[in-house]
């Protein structure tokens, strides 16, 4: 590592999980490599239901399309080159792919963040508002919710990628993680970095917090109403109704409130890895199951795909 304060060099190194050589090449390869293959039929899966099955074109399977995308080109800008670099010596990755890494990372999680709470806002008004649910929800007001998830994620990811990729890193290109993570990039840098520490955390309280809180009041709305209704089937079938976005929202949240909502340096490296790794590859894995397996309209839809008109007589 020379001392001259070069920004502009030409790849980085991702150690990722060297320094576990045994894991890394023997057992965690295998491991990701069919959890991102299911994790491609499952979200591809439940695309495909959604826009193929008429009796899924409602608002909630619009926006679990939009999920399952997501999820989809998620896991897809970092994990084939972390499948790369585990399977052989070579471990770099050029400045661009670096930065392109970032710049969908950022974006695409904050997509998700305001994506989840648009779903609530969804499960709230099918709960809370059941006969004006269809004139509340209507594809115009569906597209827009959706448009501005993806506007704020992406314009989130413009502001933050060029400050993080900006940083002087005094020709260090060794970076402490298996894909280029804001965390991670800042911990290199070679100035005090309080400063974009802090609007890193100003930020994440508008894309990643704000949308909690919506989340949860909307929630709190729903639990109430739920009580409300006398019997107790209507209310298991509400239940059941928000359990899977519920569920989902725990996966996703605890992990990115800890990764993002701390300072870098404080953080433990290892720790970040492993929930990174669990965030970015277990979560939209689980996604597909946590909707289908609870879900009897996606399975109602699975089976009349996959069986044709032999199965709408039992429906």
């Amino acid at each position: 590592m020379d001392g001259t304060n070069d920004s502009t060099q030409s790849h980085f190194i991702l150690l990722g999980f060297s320094d576990r050589p045994h894991l890394e090449r023997g057992i965690l390869f295998v491991v990701i490599l069919i959890a991102y293959l299911l994790t491609l039929l499952g979200n591809t899966t439940i695309i495909l239901v959604s826009r193929l099955d008429p009796h899924l074109h409602t608002p909630m399977y619009f926006f679990l399309t939009h999920l399952s995308f997501l999820d989809l080109s998620f896991t897809t800008s970092s994990i084939p080159q972390l499948l790369y670099n585990l399977h052989g010596q070579d471990k770099t990755i050029s400045y661009t792919g670096c930065a392109i890494q970032l710049f969908l990372f950022l974006g695409l999680g904050g997509v998700e963040c305001l994506l989840l709470a648009v779903m609530a806002y969804d499960r709230f008004v099918a709960v809370c508002k059941p006969l004006h649910y269809m004139v509340i929800m209507n594809p115009r007001l569906c597209l827009g919710l959706v448009s501005v998830a993806w506007g704020c994620g992406v314009a989130n990811s413009l502001i933050m990628s060029p400050v993080t990729l900006s940083l002087p890193w005094c020709g260090y290109h060794k970076v402490d993680h298996f894909l280029c993570e804001m965390p991670a990039l800042i911990r290199m840098a070679c100035i005090n970095t309080v400063a974009i520490e802090s609007t890193v955390f100003v930020l994440g309280v508008g894309i990643v917090l704000s949308p909690l809180v919506f989340i949860l009041v909307s929630y709190s709305y729903i639990v109430r109403a739920v009580l409300q209704i006398p019997s107790a089937s209507g209310r298991q079938k509400a239940f059941n109704t928000c359990g899977s976005h519920l569920t989902v929202v725990s996966l996703f949240y605890g992990n990115i409130i800890y990764m993002y909502m701390q300072p870098g340096n404080n953080s433990s490296q290892d720790q970040g890895k492993f929930l990174t790794l669990f965030y970015n590859i277990v979560t939209p894995l689980l996604n597909p199951l946590i909707y289908t397996l609870r879900n009897k309209e996606v399975k109602g839809a699975l089976r009349r795909l996959l069986l044709g008109h032999r199965e709408v007589g039992r429906e």
